[in-house]
């Protein structure tokens, strides 16, 4: 299945043991492989076939979740590739930027 790991290229099986409601403590090498921190949620997604797989989750605050929106994310890789590719101005003022702004603006 798509998306579904490989069950040969396993590398790591772990136990935990069910506490009183229901509670069980990741691994340590189950937490690194997972990257959790305390405070971080875990997604269990159960399959038709009975496998439960484990994703860890981090919670982003409501006011930080335009960031991680596709379209702006778009645009950070966008500007990481222009910036590894030396595509970059600089400016000796504020005024200088600005005024290149409106250019731009300007042009469009």
């Amino acid at each position: 299945m798509a998306g579904r790991p490989d069950h040969h290229s396993v590398e790591v099986v772990s136990r935990a043991q069910l506490r009183k409601k229901s509670q069980i403590t990741l691994p340590q090498d189950v937490r690194d492989a997972l990257h959790l921190s305390e405070g971080d949620e875990v997604e269990f997604t159960v399959h038709a076939d009975g496998e439960v797989t484990v994703r860890g989750m981090t919670v982003i605050p409501t006011e930080q979740r335009w960031f991680w929106a596709e379209d702006w994310q778009a645009g950070e890789r966008e500007a990481s590739e222009e910036i590894a590719a030396g595509d970059t101005t600089a400016y000796d003022s504020a005024e200088e930027f600005l005024g290149h702004l409106d250019e731009l603006d300007a042009s469009t």
